[in-house]
């Protein structure tokens, strides 16, 4: 079973940033591929940036350049979101699914955290 915590979320207004954070079970990332994943309100959730196992990044066109997906040793996996846009606003999930996925599609996903909010206001 894995756990996810996700935490760094709040308001901000446009054109800064914020960095999410995400705690996983230990060694997660080791076997693990994490995304971040995002859900306005009446929208759909989307794929915002994904970690494959073996590293690999993927990002959403709408947040490339912008967003910043890392980890680090201590099984925690980070989203630094920069010139951050009103369109940006939602509730950010980190999830995780076993083995090699870059995938911004949600559905191979089946560990998900509680989410963290950002808003962001122009």
């Amino acid at each position: 079973q894995v756990q996810l915590v996700e935490s760094g979320g709040g308001s901000v207004q446009a054109g800064g940033s914020l960095r999410l954070s995400c705690a996983a079970s230990r060694n997660t990332y080791r076997r693990y591929s994490m995304g971040w994943f995002r859900q306005a309100p009446g929208k759909e959730r989307e794929g915002v940036a994904g970690m494959a196992r073996d590293g690999r990044v993927t990002y959403a066109a709408s947040v490339k350049d912008r967003f910043t997906v890392s980890k680090d040793n201590s099984d925690n996996f980070y989203l630094q979101m920069n010139s951050l846009k009103p369109e940006d606003t939602a509730m950010y999930y980190c999830a995780a699914v076993m083995g090699w996925v870059s995938t911004l599609s949600p559905l191979p996903y089946n560990y998900w955290g509680q989410g963290t909010p950002v808003t962001v206001s122009s």
